[in-house]
């Protein structure tokens, strides 16, 4: 599985930050953006454009493609023209102002730079159904994720750039007031940040960024890897040990206490694989950083912490692969696709993912893993395809994405 990147990093809107002095800079565009605002609709067309992406309840808006029968439907951003965002808001009793707007990134060669804007406040004004009327519709950054076909470029640039705005747009929200005196914060910097209001204290808040370490843990001497399951997950799924940084914690010590806290296995020696950008977790945590690592038993013998896990086993590498294999992902993708296309249609589906992880003879797969767009799968299959000898190296050629 050859990717660019892991999903929700290689984001092409943040691959240069412009200078200042630059008109796509995050200052620049928000000088434009506040002499631009009052004169639409009549207002010549500016030079860089700007496009807006709206998200409702941390839900991106997008469309859908259906294409021909047999293909799989493809989902798009849905971006709107500034004019439009206006005047959406605006028929509906709404002021549109520049802090409501969240600087994302340009597209130089579009001439474009990108905004996100949440208007969850404005459902009661009608502004989602009229967006639903235009076969337009907000679906979870996590349906989203499953639906992405992984191996399409477009399709993995966009979702990155869905979960950089989500991050964001959620951080505003939870930063309303400073942690240091109580008053209330305003954006700064296109809202890449916020100060706080009081003149006698002006903190600076910048987006916090949750690290957790996710980790498979292997049994070098009987070729197993330990694997979990949480009581939130599909049913038939089992994934890494994962779990947040302590204060004061390298990283290696926070795998290795995380092991020992969730089923009583000692680790010794940790090998660095990868990160990724996590932004589907709970609002309350909209930045979190998946740091990858395997990580080597030194005892065997599990004792679960019920609180944290509903189970974890040690499983051989023959069940693991099998696991692998026969995962229909690309059933799930279509399914999470084809969703998303009745949902911008209007019509709801209630149907389970976990149901079309299942064998080419119909019959349910006893256990999977997850699909590529999660780091855990990564590092499960990276173990399954060179083996625990041969994951000591940080660079490996072999390695499933050996261009991170």
């Amino acid at each position: 599985m050859n990717l660019r990147t892991h999903a929700f990093a290689g984001n092409p809107l943040r691959s240069k930050t412009p200078k200042s002095t630059d008109s796509f800079s995050p200052s620049s565009a928000f000088k434009s953006l506040k002499a631009l605002i009052p004169s639409i609709p009549n207002h010549p067309a500016p030079s860089p454009d700007f496009k807006v992406l709206p998200f409702s309840k941390g839900r991106p808006l997008v469309f859908s493609s259906g294409g021909d029968a047999s293909a799989t439907p493809l989902w798009h951003l849905g971006w709107v023209s500034l004019s439009d965002c206006k005047a959406l808001l605006n028929t509906r009793g709404v002021d549109l102002d520049e802090n409501s707007l969240v600087y994302l990134g340009p597209k130089v060669e579009e001439d474009l730079v990108c905004w996100a804007v949440d208007v969850s406040s404005q459902e009661e004004h009608g502004v989602v159904l009229e967006l639903t009327s235009r076969k337009l519709c907000f679906v979870e950054l996590r349906t989203l994720m499953v639906a992405a076909d992984w191996e399409d470029q477009r399709a993995m640039d966009e979702l990155a750039i869905a979960g950089h705005a989500r991050a964001l747009l959620e951080w505003h929200k939870v930063s309303r007031f400073c942690g240091a005196c109580g008053g209330s914060t305003v954006p700064k910097e296109a809202g890449r940040r916020k100060q706080c209001s009081n003149e006698a204290c002006k903190k600076r808040v910048y987006p916090r960024v949750d690290p957790v370490v996710i980790m498979l843990v292997i049994d070098r001497e009987n070729d197993r890897a330990l694997l979990s399951r949480q009581a939130r997950f599909v049913p038939r799924m089992w994934s890494c040990l994962a779990g947040f940084i302590e204060p004061g914690e390298s990283l290696e010590e926070a795998v290795r206490r995380e092991t020992w806290e969730e089923t009583g296995i000692e680790v010794g020696e940790v090998v660095y694989h990868s990160s990724q950008p996590w932004p589907v977790g709970p609002s309350s945590m909209p930045c979190q950083l998946m740091l990858g690592f395997f990580a080597f038993a030194k005892t065997l013998d599990i004792n679960v912490d019920k609180e944290e896990l509903e189970d974890a086993q040690w499983h051989s590498r023959e069940d693991v692969k099998k696991a692998v294999s026969f995962a229909e992902y690309r059933k799930a993708q279509r399914t999470a696709a084809s969703k998303i296309e009745q949902m911008c249609k209007g019509v709801e589906r209630s149907q389970s993912l976990s149901t079309d992880f299942n064998v080419e003879s119909g019959e349910l797969a006893p256990m999977f893993i997850p699909g590529p767009t999660a780091i855990a799968h990564h590092l499960i299959s990276t173990w399954v395809d060179q083996g625990s000898g041969n994951v000591h190296s940080k660079q490996q050629p072999g390695v499933s994405l050996s261009n991170l």
